[in-house]
């Protein structure tokens, strides 16, 4: 039986080979991008269309003011009997938030470690996560996270109630438009979410089950800052 060919190229490096020479052939033509920026609506049918869109497959929402959405999220924790909520201590939200909480009732759990230090803790015992948003898509109906060390994918992810800030100027028309408007046209976030709703599944027999994935719940506080 033959060897093989120690200077015979294997799959991999013919197949980068190919990719590369191929990137050689000069510039992309230019996208038509009229078709992705046709729908736009007032930042008031923004809000209504995601608003519809996310409340169809069970998202639930908080309605609140710039200096009063602390409140509601307390008010909430309290009604739903949650003992605690997991948020970002560094995070833009999750300081403002710390700010504003009252000692007594729900606890504020930050996440300031490793997540191997604390893992019985966040998988056991913790109720509810609490995340901003970077912004929304009217179009589809969704929240557009970017997780990162202030603000990790666990904190979204794990916790069965998943609470998410979201401003209602920062809601674009659709994907396109917040493309355009986060700048990822240029430079693509290392982690970037879109959410629609809580985590679901079925199984075999069509048999829709909530929370298995990921959070049971999904809360956006949505704040009213349009002017």
């Amino acid at each position: 039986m033959s060897s093989p060919n120690p200077s015979a190229p294997d799959s991999r490096t013919a197949i980068l080979g190919r990719l590369r020479a191929a990137g050689d052939s000069g510039p992309l033509p230019a996208l038509d991008t009229a078709v992705l920026e046709r729908r736009q609506w007032d930042p008031a049918e923004r809000v209504t269309r995601l608003r519809k869109g996310m409340e169809a497959v069970h998202t639930e929402f908080l309605d609140a003011k710039s200096d009063t959405w602390p409140a509601v999220i307390r008010v909430f924790c309290e009604r739903e009997g949650l003992k605690n909520l997991l948020y970002g201590p560094t995070s833009e939200a999750g300081s403002a938030l710390a700010a504003a909480w009252a000692p007594e009732g729900p606890q504020l759990k930050p996440y300031d470690r490793p997540v191997e230090a604390f893992k019985q803790e966040l998988f056991g015992d913790i109720d509810a996560g609490f995340t901003g948003t970077v912004g929304g898509v009217a179009e589809t109906g969704g929240l557009l996270l970017m997780p990162g060390p202030a603000e990790p994918r666990l904190m979204s992810l794990v916790p069965p109630v998943h609470i998410a800030l979201l401003r209602a100027s920062t809601i674009q028309d659709s994907f396109w438009s917040a493309v355009k408007a986060l700048g990822w046209g240029r430079a693509l976030p290392p982690n970037a979410l879109m959410i629609s709703g809580p985590s679901k599944t079925a199984d075999i027999e069509q048999t829709l089950a909530y929370g298995v994935h990921g959070p049971k719940r999904l809360i956006v506080v949505l704040v009213d800052d349009l002017k």
